[in-house]
């Protein structure tokens, strides 16, 4: 009987691998076809096409580096994502362990205003932020511009409180299935609510904070639309406006940009693969019991 069932899901599992096979290569392709064309002369593929095979070349890379000015915009966005990341983990833990482990009456409205920020497109608060960073004064030592607009801390401020919600839902659920006798015994032992939490429930919360890093890094690192929004000085624009560097007014070598495009996503790569082994932990960890 076993072997007939083996025999009836077996159909159903090749197509599964099929379909999964075919999803892959599509993700992959794109990125694959912009590496191999970072790789190529433009001149040999205006001539060739770019379907052709020949004209490699490391040169994309040195040239897109040096116009697109990565060297600054890469410490721009190490300035913006590293605080952004940090202090929305440690906010949204900090939440989610109150939330997760104490009951009260609000607790589940408190729960969905902390979530209440995702639901709202990005565009419709801009000009509301954009009015009120222009118009908070703060010391000329703090902001050239003498306000929070053109400032890193306004992309800061705007990308923690946009995603401490949805990391605070996550780690809530996360801390949910983390045995209470872990906590009790701890309080036996004289521990107190911050040693409990920093001390016991946050390490073993490591899956899901490097999960939720990798996440928050690539969402982060790779956005453009707040920059743009509350910053008019070049200087301070992130790895992403290299991409617009490479971009002629009349003409554009797209395999220039590609080789930009692939410059870009080496961080978020390393970030992934360093890692994901605690990604993998964390996307699976706590979706089944027992």
């Amino acid at each position: 009987m076993t072997a007939a069932v083996g025999r009836r899901r077996r159909p159903g599992r090749v197509v599964l691998r099929v379909f999964l096979t075919v999803m892959a290569v599509g993700w992959l392709f794109p990125v694959a076809w912009a590496f191999y064309n970072s790789l190529r002369d433009y001149d040999f593929t205006s001539t060739h096409g770019y379907f052709s095979f020949g004209g490699f070349t490391f040169d994309n890379y040195v040239n897109a580096w040096s116009r697109g000015n990565f060297g600054q915009t890469f410490y721009n966005s190490m300035i913006i994502t590293i605080p952004s990341v940090v202090i929305t983990l440690l906010l949204a833990s900090s939440a989610a362990y109150v939330l997760a482990r104490y009951s009260f009456r609000f607790n589940l409205a408190l729960l969905a205003l902390f979530t209440a920020a995702n639901l709202l497109p990005q565009q419709a608060l801009l000009v509301p932020l954009f009015r009120m960073f222009l118009n908070v004064e703060v010391p000329f030592w703090f902001s050239d511009s003498g306000s929070l607009y053109d400032t890193y801390y306004a992309v800061i401020a705007v990308n923690i409180a946009f995603q401490t919600g949805f990391c605070t839902f996550v780690l809530s659920n996360y801390m949910k299935t983390i045995p209470k006798e872990m906590t009790e015994a701890a309080l036996v032992d004289g521990a107190g609510v911050f040693r409990q939490f920093w001390q016991v429930v946050l390490p073993l919360c490591r899956p899901a904070l490097a999960a939720l890093a990798t996440l928050q890094i690539t969402w982060v690192y790779n956005d453009f639309f707040w920059a743009v929004a509350f910053m008019r000085t070049g200087d301070k624009f992130p790895v992403t406006s290299s991409l617009q560097n490479l971009r002629g007014q009349f003409f554009t070598d797209y395999n220039l940009l590609s080789a930009g495009s692939v410059i870009v996503a080496i961080p978020t790569l390393v970030i992934f693969f360093l890692l994901q082994r605690h990604l993998r932990a964390g996307l699976t960890l706590g979706a089944t019991k027992g």
